[in-house]
């Protein structure tokens, strides 16, 4: 074998490989363990509202750990995004020393229960606001659909100039409304049928309760061919 040139060659070139890639190898691991590029800087690229530098630098504090080829991105992301206020971030590396975050911040739709609050995105998360809010109320996992539901339930009742103040998922999956003026309504099970039938309540609104000129409390929308009404100082009142 070792007098033929052909297998010397390819053996030669072999070795070559071998040296070259553990080189390379050790060269790597010195680069990334080197004293030399250190991340000097930590910039956001986009306009925070809710949450301030402060509050990322404690939350990177300790993460960014080794030089710019070291550092892990991923690690200093997922300390990011644990911020109440901080939906998505992403992390990239800019030469020589530089650290670029870019986030998207929650944009609060209601509250949730008493602890928490529900973005756009029917997502809920813990940031505090003090602004008004719609409330929502629903077992854990429906946070989507109860937002989806409130956009419906609210463009079903714009005709009537009201709002939606509050939105409850009952544990047996009954949907009930709070509009602004403090009208209840009863909606029952099936959002779709709920939707429904809010939409045929509005559309006679103005030929039934809007000619009672008196405070509504309640209404109760599951019967199959009208609704029923109580009145703060009277029994009730039915409409079909």
């Amino acid at each position: 074998m070792w007098d033929n040139p052909r297998v010397l060659n390819i053996a030669a070139g072999a070795l070559v490989g071998v040296a070259a890639f553990l080189f390379a190898a050790a060269a790597a691991w010195m680069l990334v363990r080197s004293a030399l590029f250190p991340v000097r800087e930590l910039s956001v690229a986009t306009a925070l509202e809710r949450t301030t530098r402060e509050d990322i630098e404690g939350a990177v504090h300790g993460r960014i750990r080794g030089n710019f080829f070291a550092v892990s991105g991923d690690e200093v992301r997922a300390a990011i995004e644990k911020l109440p206020w901080v939906r998505r971030a992403s992390v990239r590396r800019v030469w020589p020393d530089r650290l670029e975050v870019i986030i998207e911040e929650h944009i609060a739709l209601a509250r949730w229960g008493d602890d928490a609050l529900v973005n756009t995105h029917g997502e809920r998360f813990f940031g505090t606001s003090d602004a008004v809010l719609p409330l929502f109320v629903g077992p854990a996992g429906t946070e989507f659909e109860v937002t989806f539901r409130h956009a419906r339930f609210s463009e079903a009742v714009a005709p009537l100039g009201a709002q939606v103040e509050r939105v409850v998922l009952t544990p047996r999956l009954a949907w009930q409304l709070r509009l602004s003026g403090g009208l209840d309504v009863m909606l029952g099970r099936d959002g779709e049928l709920a939707e429904a039938r809010l939409r045929r309540f509005v559309a006679v609104y103005h030929l039934t309760l809007g000619t009672i000129d008196r405070k509504h409390e309640y209404v109760d929308l599951r019967y199959p061919n009208g609704f029923a009404l109580r009145i703060p100082g009277l029994q009730g009142v039915k409409g079909g």
